[in-house]
């Protein structure tokens, strides 16, 4: 099965287990400011589905190259939260998903094979996380989490990035950080209808 198959089908198995009673009243947008610092374009929105329940949806997007450095990637990460306070501050407890494609190369970390390989492939995977989120003004907000869970990677090695010479085929089991955000958020201002 492709991977971007297994993608789509994980995303929405995990959306089926959404709590039923959907409320609107909570809608905010998102921007990691870590993901920002590393020139990666992002967006996320986060939706009340009830008084103690959120969805929070992120996409990332890096496509930068320089040199013969490759950092290009996209990601796509829900999950659901579980407010120990109201549905829209304080601590929480969530379960996501996330999955998507990288090409990564000649970087200064990662050990021997991305300091002098390229890698293309997907990647795929699950966690649980914990983070808190705090007003700072009125509307805005500050949120902080941490995630750790299980990622699968399957890529192709190539020993340049225009050679074409593919080096062959692996894949990697990671256990660890799988999410790490601290991201700037605007509540969005909703039309209330009273009864």
């Amino acid at each position: 099965m492709k991977p971007y198959i297994r993608i789509l089908l994980l995303t929405g198995f995990f959306l089926l287990l959404l709590p039923t009673s959907a409320r609107g009243q909570y809608v905010a947008v998102k921007s990691n400011i870590l993901y920002d610092a590393t020139a990666t374009v992002n967006a996320g929105i986060e939706v009340g589905l009830s008084s103690r329940w959120t969805l929070d949806l992120s996409g990332n997007y890096n496509g930068w190259k320089l040199g013969k450095k490759k950092w290009k990637h996209w990601l796509i990460q829900p999950e659901v939260r579980h407010r120990l306070g109201n549905s829209s501050q304080g601590h929480y407890l969530g379960i996501h998903l996330h999955g998507g494609q990288l090409n990564l190369g000649r970087l200064p970390f990662g050990g021997h094979a991305l300091q002098n390989y390229y890698r293309q492939g997907w990647f795929y995977g699950a966690g649980i996380g914990y983070g808190y989120q705090w007003s700072i003004a009125h509307r805005w907000k500050l949120e902080a989490g941490i995630g750790l869970g299980y990622t699968r990677f399957d890529y192709e090695e190539y020993g340049c990035p225009i050679c074409g010479g593919k080096l062959g085929e692996g894949s990697k089991n990671y256990w660890g950080v799988t999410k790490l955000n601290f991201s700037l958020i605007y509540v969005l201002p909703l039309n209330r209808t009273r009864n």
